[in-house]
């Protein structure tokens, strides 16, 4: 190789590498624009929303991280105690753990289970489920959803 060609070789490497530093830079201080952000129920500054109309009165939604129009959705679900969730699915799967009361939940086909504080639940996109808050107190769910919100009452069937 002729002296003039490597020089172009090592100039495109040197070009090359600085591209992708600037990437790496750019990339990192996008991801860095979105702020850490924690939340516990009890925050005043939470915004409380209304839940689908097909829910009866009394169930509020917060969005703590996201769109809801968009996926990747982190909220807090509350309904009052004594207070039954109306049949209903999802298009996006939802992650759940019980911040507070005590809430039995059924998917069809599946035995009913019980959420305590703590507990865990994973339900899977498009499968209808139903549940009650059988305790006194307020239950309030965590629930991160993969795609974006919404909820469908069971009369309408899953896509």
């Amino acid at each position: 190789m002729s002296g003039s060609a490597l020089r172009l070789v090592e100039c495109l490497a040197i070009l090359a590498s600085s591209l992708f530093l600037v990437l790496g830079i750019a990339s990192h201080d996008a991801c860095a624009a979105e702020p850490a952000t924690a939340h516990a129920v009890s925050d005043t500054d939470l915004e409380w929303g209304p839940c689908p109309d097909f829910f009866p009165a009394g169930c509020q939604i917060a969005v703590l991280h996201g769109d809801p129009s968009k996926p990747n959705l982190d909220v807090f679900f509350r309904v009052p105690g004594n207070y039954d969730l109306p049949a209903h699915w999802h298009t996006s799967a939802e992650r759940m753990v019980l911040v507070a009361g005590e809430l039995n939940v059924t998917y069809d086909g599946q035995p009913a289970v019980k959420l305590k504080p703590g507990t865990y639940a994973y339900g899977p996109a498009s499968l209808p489920h139903s549940g009650r808050c059988v305790s006194n107190e307020p239950c309030v769910l965590f629930i991160a959803f993969e795609e974006s919100l919404d909820a469908t009452p069971v009369a309408s069937e899953p896509k």
